[in-house]
């Protein structure tokens, strides 16, 4: 048998000099070569150095922090920024200018919401009865079981005579419509669509050893892959358009959706124009570019449209009729995150850029895992790392926490104890600080924590302290805190007390105890305990 003629290597082949070739191309060949291979030892050398300056730095702390959503969690990560990194700090706080804008307009279009709901049902009466908020049970046999009401807010009975808005009030909120369609420009440019509805657990406030679920319609969010910050950080100077063409396509647009619905909401149509707006799977098929210049030219234009609408908002927010309204509905708007209708006047100005405080006030509900990094820039700590994970609190999140519990140094648990009287709004059948208790009861008992550092913090004392103030009984909400003072020292005592005893009946091993009464918005640390 003929013996197979071997195959030639096909990389011998490739690098192999051409045929019949003339030493000026040889020598420009080989000069070539020369040049890839003083590159190729550049990089070899560059990688041994960073494998090197990897030896030499110190491993980073890696933290992990814990709440319920609405605790606190991100605002933390901001302050430590602001202490820590405050350079880094300074690069992303322009991207805020929009995550600020839309907060101040959702304050807006759910009060007008609300007035609309206010003036239907007092035109149309009905007589359903108002539903009673039940106190929570006592703190520690709340660990045990959730309570089976689900009552909801209480709404004001349906009594023409007493509705204290006026058609003055409808002619504002119809000068305020073109707010809605702001309002979902925005958030397309943000990366998501606020109207999805995304599963809850109802069987415990630690699902990774429960499951079961629900579903809810939540507020607007983003993934934490989504990169918002580097989308609008890089907007870049538009063509400015003229004011008056910009808030014509609005006021076009808001008209079609403004008018109140038989049911007291604002209506939307199904089908928007044949703008460039009118349809997110229109742009599909142009190119990123484009597309980023869209985005773009919609926050530059949401701006114009906030600014022209700042007197109607400041207007709104500080009519007696108003007030009236969201307090007879139990409403609070100002205590809530991402609340700016108090700074309308400053927040929607041309030219507004955010201050510290504003970054630090803003509210985005990010979905996921996010992982911050904060190398320390000065003092004696330069040069150090921090990792920090900010994963979400709300309960259908809680699954993703227990792979992060391994190889973490240090805990920060945030629990606010000023929504003592407050509903999780997941679940409306559990009380917000009983949820903050079983969930701390469930980190302090999981083994895999045994050797974890946990760091307590007792958030959101600044709105507790106004919130007694108004007369807010905690005895009415948590029957076994008895006949003790109804002051921010007692309640503060009392809630301390709660969570070292969970701590200590259900450690591992023992632990030190670390509490903290904390206002991050205010400032990190408001009182040390």
């Amino acid at each position: 048998m003929a013996r197979a003629l071997e195959t030639p290597d096909p990389l011998a082949v490739a690098i192999e000099p051409p045929q019949n070739e003339t030493p000026a191309e040889r020598w420009a060949r080989e000069q070539r070569e020369a040049h890839a291979r003083r590159i190729s030892e550049q990089i070899d050398e560059q990688i041994r150095a960073e494998k090197q300056a990897m030896k030499k730095r110190r491993q980073p702390m890696r933290l992990l922090l814990l709440g319920q959503s609405e605790s606190g969690k991100s605002t933390t990560v901001k302050n430590f920024q602001l202490a820590y990194a405050y350079d880094a700090f300074l690069a992303e706080r322009a991207a805020w200018r929009a995550v600020i804008h839309l907060n101040l307009i959702r304050s807006v279009n759910n009060i007008i919401e609300i007035l609309w709901k206010e003036i239907s049902a007092n035109s149309s009466p009905t007589d359903a009865p108002a539903r009673s908020y039940t106190p929570m049970t006592e703190l520690h046999g709340a660990l045990d079981a959730d309570s089976d009401d689900e009552s909801e807010e209480p709404e004001p009975s349906a009594d023409p005579s007493s509705c204290p808005l006026t058609e003055s009030h409808r002619e504002l909120m119809l000068r305020l419509s073109p707010l809605r369609q702001v309002q979902r420009d925005l958030e397309r440019s943000l990366g998501a669509a606020s109207s999805e509805e995304l599963p809850t657990s109802s069987g415990g406030a630690a699902p990774w050893s429960l499951g079961g679920g629900g579903w809810r319609t939540r507020e607007f969010s983003v993934t934490s892959r989504s990169g918002w910050k580097g989308a609008l950080g890089r907007i870049r100077e538009v063509g400015r358009k003229s004011i008056d063409s910009t808030i014509g396509r609005y006021e076009r647009r808001g008209s079609e959706a403004s008018s109140p619905s038989p049911e007291g909401r604002v209506s939307s149509p199904a089908k928007t124009g044949g703008g460039r707006r009118s349809s997110v799977a229109a742009r599909v098929s142009l190119p990123e570019r484009a597309v980023e210049k869209m985005e773009d030219a919609d926050i530059e234009d949401a701006a114009e449209v906030i600014a022209s609408c700042a007197e109607d908002m400041s207007a709104l927010w500080q009519d007696p009729a108003v007030r009236a309204v969201l307090s007879n509905r139990c409403m609070r708007p100002e205590e809530g995150p991402g609340f700016f209708l108090n700074d309308a006047a400053r927040v929607a100005a041309r030219g507004y850029q955010p201050s510290n405080d504003d970054v630090v006030r803003a509210r985005l509900r990010t979905m996921g895992v996010q992982e911050h990094r904060i190398m320390f820039e000065k003092g004696s700590d330069a040069g150090s790392e921090w990792l920090i994970y900010d994963v979400g609190g709300a309960r259908s999140l809680r699954n993703a926490w227990y792979p992060y519990f391994d190889n973490i140094n240090a805990i920060i648990f945030l629990a606010p104890i000023s929504c003592f009287d407050e509903r999780l709004a997941e679940d409306r059948r559990v009380n917000r600080l009983q949820d903050s208790l079983l969930l701390w009861k469930a980190v302090c008992s999981t083994s895999l924590l045994a050797g974890v550092q946990l760091i307590l913090f007792l958030n959101k004392c600044d709105l507790l302290e106004k919130k007694l103030s108004r007369g807010v009984r905690v005895v009415d909400y948590v029957p076994t805190y008895g006949s003790k003072p109804n002051d921010l020292e007692s309640v503060t005592r009392y809630f301390r007390s709660q969570f070292k005893d969970i701590s200590a009946r259900h450690s591992p091993k023992p632990r030190v105890f670390y509490s903290f009464l904390t206002s991050v918005v205010v400032r990190l640390l408001l009182l040390s305990a």
